[in-house]
């Protein structure tokens, strides 16, 4: 495709992806620089990155062990509001982590539900702090990922598998050899390893619910080591293990992706005769109902308890909201600016080259990224006095690799369908893309915008880095009512919180579709 002429060229594109790539790889090198090269690592050091590396592991583990039956059930069973349910398995995605923090231990925490309820029959309240609670709260968040993924897997056996299967006579056990287990052989490697990856960057998660120095992850004690002690160089040699461990896990996930599936059918509607006994149905609807409790749960208990807390709510919260605005704003725009062109560059036929410059965010952590910007500019401005637009950069680099994952195959298919009409009637360059590509682009361009908002809105990472009390966003705010103890108007202000993240992601993603073009 990059042979043939097109209407328009991938040059904005090729310089948006140079711009990421320099960010990035700069801000790895300063990092890098910065590390004393004779200094070893530490006891802590050595107990952050094996505690990273174990809490990783179990929250993987445990996501996937919970999203195979899940995933089973959704795939055997048709059911009024199935879809919803299905969509709801996005939620925790763009759900900002303190506010999910917040949910988890009205529901687990000592004076949580669950506390209570074991009260009542004389047992002793539970704790969240710790290796446990961070574990929790990952199956929280990775559990409806690792689902949505398995499901696909499923989808993909054709319907025709099946209905040999049926007329064979196989039953439930053959049909998990033969069909299912093989899936999951090819599927579940590269989900494990996907969130192992998302779990060795928490920090949000770490922060709140680590419970002590023994429950430190490398993302804390790079927090530590540089807002507390100000040890640049023990900062930077603890980021450049985070790169090679995150690295490692993403080079795992590339590999184990690879394998062959079941190959194509007709698409027919999937119909499972080995799930239609009685037994099976309870199974599955149990499985479904119990998933669908954990994930309600919190979210049930941020709007219990945050709607009394609306009204204790002081005054550096609307500052911290302002802020938190300003952030979302700018890193959306910036994400747009830097996605659009570089998903016309990949639809152009430059897919490597800038899709790894896309791909690039995944590799480091937003505050490993954070922590060699902060190198970069200290000494020539301050950085603290950059703590807003420096956040909504980063926010804007960890943002583009999903909004090329969403604006790519779109642009792929206009510019594939559209581009020789739009040659042979001589239209190229500026009036292509404001009347064939960018109104085509529409649905997606809102999707891309409301997603990117709704996880800058609530992000907890380079703010915590940059932060001084007058520049706080409304995450940092949440915490610090936290640490200072008042939940209820902590639970108010997550409530705020949440509600502007969906606001921002339902009105970006609507008004994208609102009469987009076909």
């Amino acid at each position: 495709m990059a042979e043939r002429a097109q209407p328009i060229t991938s040059g904005s594109g090729l310089g948006a992806a140079a711009l990421v790539a320099a960010l990035i790889l700069g801000a790895l090198l300063a990092v890098a620089l910065r590390a004393e090269s004779g200094r070893g690592m530490g006891a802590s050091d050595w107990a952050a990155v094996r505690f990273t590396a174990g809490q990783a592991a179990l929250s993987a583990l445990f996501s996937v062990a919970l999203a195979v039956p899940l995933a089973r059930a959704l795939a055997r069973r048709r059911f009024m509001g199935r879809r919803l349910l299905i969509a709801l398995l996005g939620a925790p995605f763009i759900l900002p982590v303190i506010v999910a923090v917040l949910g988890l231990l009205a529901v687990f925490g000592r004076n949580g539900w669950i506390s209570m309820a074991l009260g009542w029959v004389g047992l002793p309240p539970v704790s969240i702090y710790g290796l446990h609670g961070v574990v929790v709260a990952h199956v929280f968040f990775n559990l409806p990922l690792a689902t949505r993924l398995i499901l696909q897997g499923w989808q993909e056996i054709p319907a025709e598998r099946f209905r040999l299967a049926a007329q064979l006579g196989a039953g439930s056990r053959a049909i998990w050899r033969l069909l299912e287990w093989p899936m999951l052989l090819r599927i579940v490697p590269s989900v494990l390893a996907v969130i192992f990856a998302i779990c060795l960057t928490s920090f949000a998660v770490a922060l709140t619910l680590g419970g002590g120095p023994k429950a430190t992850t490398i993302e804390l004690a790079i927090y530590q080591a540089f807002r507390f002690d100000f040890d640049l160089a023990r900062a930077a040699m603890l980021s450049c293990v985070q790169i090679v461990l995150t690295g490692c896990a993403a080079l795992i996930a590339l590999r184990a992706a690879q394998g062959e599936g079941f190959g194509s059918g007709l698409d027919r509607p999937v119909q499972r005769w080995d799930a239609n006994s009685t037994g099976a149905r309870l199974m599955d609807g149990g499985i479904i109902g119990t998933v669908t409790l954990f994930l309600l749960m919190p979210l049930a208990a941020i709007v219990m308890a945050g709607v009394p807390g609306l009204a204790l709510l002081p005054g550096s919260v609307f500052v911290a909201t302002m802020n938190s605005l300003l952030v979302a704003v700018l890193s959306t725009g910036a994400t747009l600016a830097l996605a659009i062109p570089m998903a016309i560059a990949v639809a152009l036929g430059r897919a490597r080259l800038v899709e790894l410059a896309g791909l690039l965010g995944l590799a480091a952590s937003p505050l490993v990224i954070g922590t060699g910007l902060f190198v970069i500019l200290y000494p020539l401005a301050d950085p603290f006095a950059l703590a807003l637009p420096v956040t909504a950069l980063v926010n804007a680099v960890m943002a583009l690799p999903f909004a090329l994952r969403i604006l790519v195959p779109r642009a792929r298919q206009v510019v594939t369908r559209y581009g020789p009409l739009a040659l042979s009637l001589d239209m190229a360059g500026g009036p292509f893309l404001r009347r064939v590509l960018l109104p085509r682009m529409r649905a997606q361009i809102g999707f891309a915008a409301g997603l990117s908002a709704a996880l800058s809105m609530g992000d907890l990472g380079v703010i915590a880095l940059f932060a001084d009390p007058e520049r706080a966003t409304l995450p940092l705010q949440v915490y610090r009512l936290m640490g200072a103890y008042q939940m209820q108007a902590a639970a108010g202000a997550a409530l705020l919180l949440l509600m502007l993240s969906m606001a921002l992601f339902w009105s970006l993603d609507r008004g994208g579709r609102w009469h987009a073009e076909a």
